[in-house]
C-alpha cells in the first residue's frame, strides 16, 4: 500500500517534479508524423509532461516543438503562421525560427536589435517509425533515440493508433503489466474459445484456452536493465506451464504478449498533465506486411479503439458509460463493453483521474505492479539526490518480444522463453503447436480432432 504522498510522487510529472525529471531523461512520443503531414502545414497543439507546446513541420520538412505562448505577450502560437522556416505570431508578427530564436519584429524599429535577445523554448525532435519524438531534458544527458523493433520495420508491417485518455498515466501502465485481469476483463462468458471448427483452430486459440481456464496465475518478476520482465504462470497440462510474459520498459512502455509467430504489440503511455495522457498502441508483424484483412481488423475490430471522427478521443468513455451492454455482459463478453482498449480505459478511468493508492488492498497477483512502482520511485529519488541514471538503451532491448508460450515445468521461464523473447531468433509456430497439441488432446478439448 502506498501513502498519498507516495501516490503524488509517482503520478506528478510536470516541470521540476521528481517523476517529471525522470521522464525527461527519455525520448517521448509527441505526436504522429501524419498530424503535420507537409512542409508549412498547420501547427498542432501538443501537451506533454505538463507543458503546452506547438509542433510544426518547417519549410525544409524538418519538425520543431516550440512553446505555445509567444514570448512577447503570451498569445498562442497555435494560431501562428507556419512560414519560411519558422512560425510567426499573428498578434504582432514576431517570428521565431525552428531553433526558437526570434528573427523578426516587424512592429519594432527597423534599426533595433532587440529581436536578437528574445528566444522561445524549443525541444529537440526526431522522426522515426511514424512518430515525432521529443526530448525535454537537459542536453548533456540526451540519449540516443530508442530504436524499438516496431519502429524499424516498414510502415506496411505495422498499425498504430494514438488515443487521448482522461486519467493519470500510471494507472494505465499498471493495467498493461497486470496479466491477471485479462481472463476477466477481456474474457467471455457462456462459451469456450475453442468451440470452433477445425478450419479456424490454431495454436493461438489453443493458448487462449490455456489462458482462460486458469484464472489465478502465479507471478515471477525479473529486474532487468530496461525495467522488468514479468512472467505470469498458468497450468499448461501434465509437463508444462503456460507463460504470458510482459516486458516493462522504464518509464512507461509495455510490450504485451502477441500471437505465436504473428502480431507483436507495444504500448506507450505518455503523460500530458497529471490527469490525462496519450496512449500509442502499435501492432506489427516483423516478417511481412499486414494483409488487407489484418489491417481492416485493426481499423474496425476490437484491438484498436473506435475514435470520434477527426479526433484522438474514443467514442466510448465515462460520459456515456462506455456504452456498456448489460445483456452482452450476461451472455457474451465478461465486461459488456466493446473493445480491448475501451475495456481497459473503463476500469482505469473509473478509479478517478488519479487513483488513491492509499486505500488499495494488494495481493500476490499485483507483484509486477508493486515492483514497477518501487523501480520508478528508486530511480526518481536517485536523481533527486544528485545521482545519475543511464537512459541509453542498447540493441538487445529493442529486439525484445513478449511471448505467450508453453515451457517445461522444470525450466525457469526466462530461460525456457529466451528464444521466443529474442527478435533475432527464429521461433517456429510449428514447434510451439507441436507442444500445445498433446495438452489439448489429453483434455479432449472440443474442436481439436474435429
Amino acid at each position: 500500500m502506498l501513502t498519498k504522498e507516495d501516490t503524488n510522487y509517482l503520478t506528478q510529472t510536470g516541470p521540476g517534479t521528481p517523476m517529471g525529471n525522470l521522464f525527461r531523461r527519455y525520448w517521448q512520443p509527441a505526436l504522429l508524423s501524419q498530424e503535420i503531414p507537409a512542409p508549412d502545414s498547420a501547427p498542432v497543439r501538443v501537451k506533454i509532461l505538463g507543458e503546452n507546446l506547438v509542433a510544426i513541420r518547417a519549410t525544409d520538412g524538418t519538425t520543431a516543438l516550440i512553446q505555445e505562448r509567444c514570448p512577447h505577450r503570451g498569445a498562442s502560437l497555435f494560431f501562428g503562421r507556419n512560414e519560411e522556416q519558422g512560425i510567426r505570431c499573428v498578434y504582432h508578427g514576431w517570428k521565431f525560427g525552428t531553433d526558437g530564436q526570434c528573427v523578426d519584429m516587424p512592429n519594432e524599429p527597423a534599426e533595433s536589435d532587440f529581436f536578437q535577445k528574445v528566444k522561445a523554448v524549443v525541444y529537440p525532435t526526431k522522426e522515426m517509425g511514424g512518430i515525432v519524438w521529443a526530448y525535454l531534458g537537459d542536453a548533456e544527458h540526451q540519449p540516443e533515440l530508442p530504436k524499438f523493433e516496431w519502429a524499424q520495420v516498414p510502415e506496411s508491417h505495422r498499425h498504430m493508433t494514438k488515443v487521448t485518455l482522461d486519467s493519470n498515466y500510471l494507472q494505465s501502465v499498471e493495467g498493461d503489466i497486470d496479466s491477471s485481469h485479462t481472463a476477466f476483463l477481456h474474457g467471455q462468458v457462456g462459451k469456450n474459445d475453442l468451440e470452433v471448427s477445425s478450419k479456424f483452430f490454431d495454436s493461438n486459440k489453443a493458448l487462449r484456452y490455456l489462458w482462460s481456464r486458469d484464472k489465478a496465475p502465479k507471478f515471477f518478476v525479473v529486474e532487468t536493465p530496461h525495467g522488468l520482465t514479468i512472467g505470469a504462470r498458468r497450468d499448461g497440462g501434465r509437463d508444462h506451464y503456460y507463460w504470458r510474459i510482459t516486458q516493462w520498459v522504464i518509464p512507461s512502455v509495455s510490450m504485451i504478449p502477441g500471437e505465436v509467430g504473428g502480431t507483436q504489440r507495444c504500448n506507450f503511455r505518455v503523460p500530458m498533465g497529471d490527469t490525462d495522457h496519450q496512449f500509442y498502441r502499435i501492432d506489427y508483424i516483423p516478417q511481412r506486411p499486414l494483409t488487407p484483412e489484418e489491417r481492416y481488423d485493426f481499423e474496425h475490430g476490437t484491438i484498436h479503439p473506435e475514435l470520434k471522427p477527426g479526433t484522438s478521443r474514443p467514442v466510448r468513455d465515462l460520459s456515456n458509460d462506455f456504452l456498456i451492454d448489460r445483456a452482452l455482459q450476461k451472455s457474451g463478453t465478461y465486461s459488456g463493453i466493446r473493445g480491448i482498449v475501451e475495456q481497459d480505459y473503463a476500469v482505469t478511468s473509473s478509479m478517478g483521474l488519479i487513483s488513491d493508492r492509499s486505500t488499495e488492498q494488494l495481493g500476490t497477483s499485483d507483484m509486477g505492479v508493486i515492483r514497477a512502482r518501487r523501480v520508478m520511485m528508486r530511480l526518481a529519488k536517485h536523481l533527486e539526490s544528485g545521482g545519475e541514471i543511464d537512459a541509453h538503451m542498447d540493441g538487445e532491448i529493442f529486439f525484445m518480444r513478449s511471448p505467450a508460450l508453453l515451457v517445461d515445468k522444470d525450466v525457469p521461464f526466462d530461460v525456457g522463453a529466451r528464444r521466443a523473447m529474442d527478435a533475432e531468433e527464429e521461433w517456429s509456430r510449428d514447434v510451439e503447436w507441436a507442444t500445445v497439441m498433446p495438452v489439448l488432446e489429453d483434455e479432449n478439448v472440443p474442436g481439436v480432432n474435429a
